[in-house]
């Protein structure tokens, strides 16, 4: 298989990182409600992560969804396991799911 560095750098954020969020915006300044709602949720639950902003680079927007095979952003990676995206985290932030695999 070529190279591919999008994919490479998302493998790396991944394993470096226990929990990371690719997201429209910033943690501080998120673009779009899901992504919002996805860091309000890993913050009132205590949970530390690092997170991309896929608007800062279009490679990484279109790479994101095709190394997790999955259409939308955001996108939860745990333990270097892809998680989901922002349905997903509240259905496991409500059963209680998601502190505990992230260790908190």
């Amino acid at each position: 298989m070529a190279e591919n560095p999008v994919f490479d750098m998302i493998s790396k954020d991944v394993q470096e990182n226990k929990v990371m969020l690719y997201m429209k915006g910033t943690p501080d300044q998120p673009m779009c409600g899901f992504s919002a709602a996805t860091v309000a949720t890993l913050k009132r639950l205590g949970i530390p992560f690092a997170a991309r902003n896929v608007l800062a680079d279009e490679a990484l927007r279109q790479g994101i969804k095709d190394f997790s095979n999955w259409p939308t952003i955001p996108q939860l990676y745990v333990n270097g396991e892809f998680v989901g995206g922002n349905d997903i985290v509240q259905q496991m932030a409500a059963s209680g799911d998601l502190a505990k695999m992230a260790g908190v």
